[in-house]
């Protein structure tokens, strides 16, 4: 990866940690490297500018700075011990103990480190859980959830991606038990990590683990598993939002507090599809012009069966460009309409013929018929009325 010398000839002594070991000995593509080093951050700043690289100080207080090299951002943190904490936040002291640092992270296979030549520091059995597909807390799991009870969820986020066979058995009593510690977390915190676990390639077990202990009923109410399985066995794209849609059908808006984007495509998602396999071309295309392909490919996914014909609408669907109407009200003017009510209704009319017609009306035609609507509006404006 572009940086990484450059980090390691500024700050020798510093190793990987986390995410990027894992990864690297799982054989899986890294996408972000932090490290951790026993510097002070002023030390780690001091080198850097010594070494002509950028530094950032993003979260001094905790001890981490980012420095750019190569275009990259990489964390660089000091070891840290715990000194407080609460189940959401934590106060650390600086520390200069590798096995400290390992101590206070959550599960053992990202309590990792690995230094410049390759060699791997592992305090707590993470590489032989790696490569058992065991996602075990570091130390007691009752106290690493206490800590911060997003480790609940992180857990699950982290057997959905790397776990195998049955899950570790003091792991899955500590989360029954403290399950109600989520309650305490921002909407945010537990719509990223829900995000997370639902963005694994298959999440199912995961899930289904979820319910087991409890949790799912805290962070998606009435969520039911079988309808994930069913969205999955249809072969759906891996988008997060579009399983929890599945999942379960509560307004969660405001409980995950969803962004504007996101609360529209849910809201979107939850109306039948209104189509069918059976479905004409000009029926796929009047209603790509009603609503985005997302939107209706998402209802397709999430209504329709797992049958060859439902398959083959997805295809169609795809294969349609988005037709467009392609009169604005400027372009009446030059017919003699008057900005206005008028216009609005003129527009609507010729929309709706554009959309008889099957969506395929260019501009020149949307205009023709703009011009014998008004024309057939002004003969009848001019005819005298009876009596």
């Amino acid at each position: 990866m572009k940086g990484l010398a450059e980090i390691w000839a500024a700050l020798p002594e510093a190793r990987m940690v986390g995410g990027a070991v894992r990864d690297t000995l799982a054989g899986r593509e890294v996408a972000d490297v932090d490290f951790a080093s026993p510097l002070t951050p002023a030390e780690v700043m001091a080198r850097a500018k010594a070494a002509g690289l950028k530094a950032v100080p993003t979260g001094v207080e905790h001890g981490t700075v980012t420095l750019v090299a190569d275009g990259r951002g990489f964390e660089v943190t000091t070891l840290r011990r715990d000194v407080e904490t609460d189940g959401r936040h934590a106060r650390v002291e600086f520390s200069d103990s590798w096995r400290e640092d390992a101590a206070r992270r959550d599960f053992t296979i990202n309590a990792m480190f690995m230094a410049k030549d390759g060699e791997v520091f592992d305090y707590f059995g993470g590489r032989a859980d790696l490569a058992s597909g065991n996602v075990r807390f570091v130390g007691d799991p009752a106290a690493r959830i206490a800590e911060d009870y997003l480790r609940i969820l992180r857990f699950f986020r982290f057997f959905a991606r790397y776990g195998r066979g049955k899950p570790d058995a003091s792991a899955v009593a500590a989360i029954t038990e403290r399950r109600e510690g989520l309650r305490w977390l921002s909407a945010e915190r537990v719509w990223s990590e829900l995000k997370k676990i639902l963005l694994a390639p298959a999440p199912l077990a995961a899930v289904e683990l979820m319910q087991e202990t409890g949790v799912l009923e805290i962070v998606l109410p009435g969520a039911k598993p079988e309808r994930l399985a069913a969205l999955l066995e249809r072969g759906a794209p891996v988008d997060p939002l579009l399983r929890v849609a599945a999942l379960t059908d509560e307004d969660l808006t405001v409980r995950l507090h969803l962004s504007g984007n996101e609360a529209e495509r849910l809201a979107g998602w939850r109306k039948p599809p209104g189509l069918v396999p059976e479905d004409s071309d000009i029926a796929l295309r009047r209603a790509l012009a009603e609503e985005p392909y997302e939107v209706l490919v998402g209802r397709v996914w999430l209504w329709g069966g797992g049958e060859v014909g439902w398959a083959a609408l997805r295809e169609r669907l795809a294969m349609i460009e988005r037709p467009v109407f392609p009169l604005k009200g400027r372009d009446l003017a030059v017919l003699g309409v008057k900005p206005g009510p008028g216009m609005g209704d003129m527009l609507a009319r010729v929309r709706h013929w554009w959309m008889e017609a099957g969506c395929v009306a260019d501009k020149a035609a949307c205009l023709e018929a703009a011009r014998a609507l008004s024309q057939n509006a002004s003969l009848s404006a001019e005819r005298p009325k009876a009596g």
